[in-house]
């Protein structure tokens, strides 16, 4: 027997993080963040000078990182280098640069390589002891892990994704920027705004954190 996997995707602000890590909490998961590893990737090209615009370097970079991924839900985190950069890789900075990285196409297969074989270790061991992993991601459901037990695209009304973020306690302008710009460049790549077959919509514009959650645990059931 191997782990379950779950698989969340859709454009940020959705709740799809706080989603999957209390998912993954309640079914003693590992808690995976894809999107994090563009994020370290940024920030590892930024401090050593890389130039984002420069594909071949940038991917070259993300290839040789020295990473380290903490998939407890309760506390995850992503070591580079030995030092936690769990906080720098969401700072401003990096949220403004990351489609650089994302929306690089070599950069992307390396790094969703790297993903598939997370997801596939939590499946027979890892943190999970092969329980199984909720993985989060733009192209999570499609692209990284189009087999999954459970596929969730989760969607919420434009404005409402701005203001959640906003509430963080972020610039609204910045905020704007960094979610819906985000989206428009990495709308690029990848589809993450409409569902592919077999993935399950789940729209949190007037759903609470706990009613999100509710509803991907009973799709969860439905397979376990």
């Amino acid at each position: 027997m191997t782990g379950i996997v779950i698989a969340i995707d859709g454009p940020a602000g959705t709740g799809k993080s706080t989603v999957a890590r209390e998912v993954a909490r309640r079914m003693r998961l590992a808690y995976f963040d894809t999107g994090a590893t563009y994020r370290v990737g940024t920030l590892w090209c930024l401090r050593e000078g890389v130039d984002l615009g420069n594909q071949d370097d940038v991917a070259a970079m993300v290839a040789t990182m020295n990473v380290e991924l903490i998939l407890n839900p309760s506390n995850p985190a992503i070591v580079l280098e030995g030092e936690d950069v769990s906080r720098l890789i969401r700072s401003d900075t990096v949220a403004l640069q990351v489609s650089k990285v994302a929306t690089n196409l070599e950069a992307r297969r390396i790094l969703g390589q790297w993903q598939r074989d997370v997801i596939e270790s939590e499946r027979v061991g890892g943190y999970s002891e092969g329980r199984g992993v909720v993985a989060e991601g733009r192209d999570i459901t499609t692209i990284i892990a189009p087999d999954a037990d459970v596929r969730v695209l989760m969607t919420a009304d434009e404005e409402v994704r701005v203001a959640r973020r906003a509430g963080e306690g972020a610039d609204v302008a910045t905020v704007r920027e960094a979610v819906l710009g985000r989206d428009r460049q990495d709308a690029t790549v990848v589809e993450f705004h409409t569902a592919a077959d077999g993935v399950v919509t789940v729209d949190t514009t007037d759903l609470t954190i706990d009613e999100a959650v509710r509803a991907v645990l009973t799709l969860a059931e439905r397979v376990s």
